[in-house]
């Protein structure tokens, strides 16, 4: 014979776990569908009023882009900038002195001044074309144009008159007697 086996209540806390689950799976389902019901809303007004958000859109983008391109030109502003640079000016006394000493050889030493670009800055300082300089020392053109280049660098000139300038303030050449 079997023993009948009575049901037992459920106890308080076992109820209280029951309608616990119960009423989290319906606030669950609750939420998910009203996340639908919005979503929907929401894909039904862009899809009826989608001209409008894009030219909203587009138009915000200009917006920025011209706020960003004002302060890009009036962040450009005109600076004066004085520079101050350091002129020598020397004054040369010449007492009757031979024409060899007036050369500055220091200065040739420093500069390095191979004795054909020497020839060539001489005649470059008395206003010698490069033609008239090629003439003279029996050069090609296209040799002297390199010795020219190289006496602007070493020189650190920009131009022939420059070049001239300076051979004469730093005596690095003779100059010229005139003829009487």
């Amino acid at each position: 014979m079997k023993a009948k086996v009575m049901d037992t209540p459920p106890a308080p806390i076992e109820r209280l776990l029951f309608r616990s689950r119960s009423i989290l799976l319906y606030a669950a389902s609750m939420a998910v569908l009203v996340f639908l019901l919005k979503w929907l809303q929401w894909k039904f007004l862009i899809t009826d009023h989608s001209t409008e958000i894009y030219i909203g859109l587009i138009a915000l983008l200009f917006t920025l882009l011209g706020i960003w391109i004002a302060g890009q030109l009036a962040g450009r502003k005109v600076r004066t900038v004085v520079l101050e640079k350091e002129v020598i000016v020397e004054k040369q006394v010449i007492v009757h002195q031979s024409q060899e000493t007036l050369i500055n050889e220091t200065e040739l030493q420093k500069l390095e001044l191979t004795t054909r670009e020497h020839e060539v800055l001489q005649l470059l300082a008395r206003g010698c074309s490069n033609a008239e300089i090629a003439g003279r020392l029996f050069l090609s053109i296209s040799t002297v144009k390199t010795h020219v280049s190289n006496l602007l660098v070493k020189l650190d000139v920009r131009n022939r008159t420059q070049a001239a300038e300076k051979a004469n303030r730093l005596r690095l050449v003779r100059p010229e007697v005139p003829q009487q």
